[in-house]
């Protein structure tokens, strides 16, 4: 993974953002604060884990998968590709 991109850029940012609210959510926890606004916190760090994983996944099939294709070896990235989507998914594609 190019770290340099702008993609790998605001991925690490999100994923930074993310242990932010983590630990915000444990802090919180850890105060006895109310149910909901911990759930809040932890849904928050969820949608930014979530948003880091699709700019890394887009980044895989701009370079990795792109240059595996080219190469004639596209059916391994494809299927790995198809896991990570059966994990995102929660099911077999």
């Amino acid at each position: 993974m190019d770290h340099c991109s702008a993609e790998s850029q605001k991925a690490l940012s999100l994923l930074k953002n993310a242990r932010g609210q983590a630990e915000a959510a444990i802090r919180m926890i850890e105060e006895d604060r109310y149910c909901i606004d911990v759930s809040k916190q932890i849904l928050s760090a969820a949608a930014m884990l979530k948003k880091a994983n699709i700019l890394v996944l887009r980044q895989h099939i701009d370079t990795c998968v792109k240059d595996a294709i080219e190469k004639g070896q596209g059916k391994e990235k494809v299927e790995e590709i198809a896991m990570v989507l059966e994990r995102y998914v929660g099911e077999p594609v």
